[in-house]
């Protein structure tokens, strides 16, 4: 397992190393103590599934406010996403900056989300899985998100747009409502 600094800080990729042989592959997706070294948190209180049909649709981008901000810990398991989190941490030297990562299941790496960013992703390929570990409970009172068109975090979004939720395309954009997360940046 080898996990690197993304340059948002506080986001990570996380590069398995499979060991096969002819009958396929094993890999690690996860594990406490190469995280807790990493000073990365541990702790996993729900796995979440989501399955995009279209290729070029694109989900998010969601977050929880405090006290439930999450951590969340996404693979790909099935085709390929490209996986987007924006750094809306109040007082962050990259306040409102974004970062992508292609995710698949044949490149099996693993996107360490922290507290404090909204995340978001684009099916690259028909039909593809993402499991997400998470470290709260879900809080839909709590739930915000952003438009991944808004002209301010410039997305470059690989693919068309193919589709969007009618939830996610009413988000706010920045500077109309949207009010970022107030944590303590390190």
């Amino acid at each position: 397992m080898n996990i690197k600094p993304l340059p948002l800080a506080g986001a990570h990729l996380v590069e398995t190393t499979p060991r096969g042989d002819h009958r396929g592959h094993f890999a690690r997706l996860f594990c406490a103590r190469e995280f807790a070294q990493a000073g990365l948190p541990t702790e996993v209180v729900q796995a979440n599934h989501s399955l995009t049909v279209p290729a070029g649709a694109v989900r998010g981008l969601h977050f929880q406010r405090p006290p439930m901000a999450e951590v969340k810990m996404v693979r790909c398991v099935r085709g390929a996403v490209f996986d987007v989190l924006v750094d809306i941490r109040v007082g962050s030297p990259t306040y409102l900056r974004w970062h992508g990562e292609t995710l698949s299941a044949d490149n099996m790496r693993l996107m360490v989300v922290p507290e404090g960013f909204a995340h978001g992703f684009q099916a690259l390929e028909p039909e593809s899985e993402i499991l997400y570990l998470v470290s709260q409970y879900y809080s839909p009172e709590l739930e915000g998100g952003l438009r991944h068109d808004d002209p301010t975090l410039g997305i470059d979004w690989p693919l068309p747009i193919a589709d969007v939720s009618l939830k996610d395309a009413a988000h706010p954009l920045v500077g109309e409502g949207f009010v970022g997360i107030d944590l303590e940046v390190s």
